[in-house]
């Protein structure tokens, strides 16, 4: 099921981020083993290098484990894209053709957040709201808008939804 899931560009980031740190936390390691297999014991055994050898080896730890931290935070931001994206592809074997339709052609743009609120491409603020218990679209934050020309834009593709799904009541 997740080969077949889309990629957003998120997640692209994402992985090549985790890439990038896994490589440099690789790196780091195998520098702090060749560090310690290079002293052979023998700094340690020297009353005046003895104490900052170990000083150095215990920066390096400490490098590891954050970066070992960073790369944890990383794949669960990767886990909860998985998620996110999961999400809208669930929502969307729900949702009626007709929006599914104004999604894919881009004249609304689906929420990942609230897969079941869209957005229309250059208004602010204002939000279409698909109602799936009451089959109904819905409107949220229209009174923000000031500028005639979004409102006009917003109105079109609200009252097209609005004739189909409402209005067959």
């Amino acid at each position: 099921m997740m080969d077949a899931m889309k990629s957003t560009k998120r997640l692209e980031i994402l992985e090549e981020s985790l890439k990038k740190k896994q490589q440099i936390f690789d790196n780091r390691l195998l520098n702090h083993f060749n560090c310690v297999k290079q002293s052979n014991g023998q700094p340690l055994n020297d009353k005046r290098n003895g104490r900052s050898t170990l000083d150095k080896w215990d920066r390096q730890n400490d490098s590891l484990r954050r970066l070992q931290a960073e790369i944890e935070k990383t794949k669960n931001a990767i886990e909860r894209e998985r998620g996110k994206i999961f999400s809208v592809e669930a929502t969307k074997e729900t949702l009626p053709a007709e929006i599914l339709t104004m999604v894919e052609s881009g004249t609304l743009i689906q929420w990942r957040k609230y897969p079941n609120i869209f957005f229309v491409p250059g208004v602010d603020k204002a939000r279409i709201i698909w109602d799936e218990r009451k089959r109904i679209v819905a409107h949220k934050f229209t009174n923000t808008l000031t500028d005639t020309e979004q409102r006009k834009r917003f109105a079109e593709i609200y009252n097209r939804l609005f004739e189909i799904f409402n209005r067959t009541k």
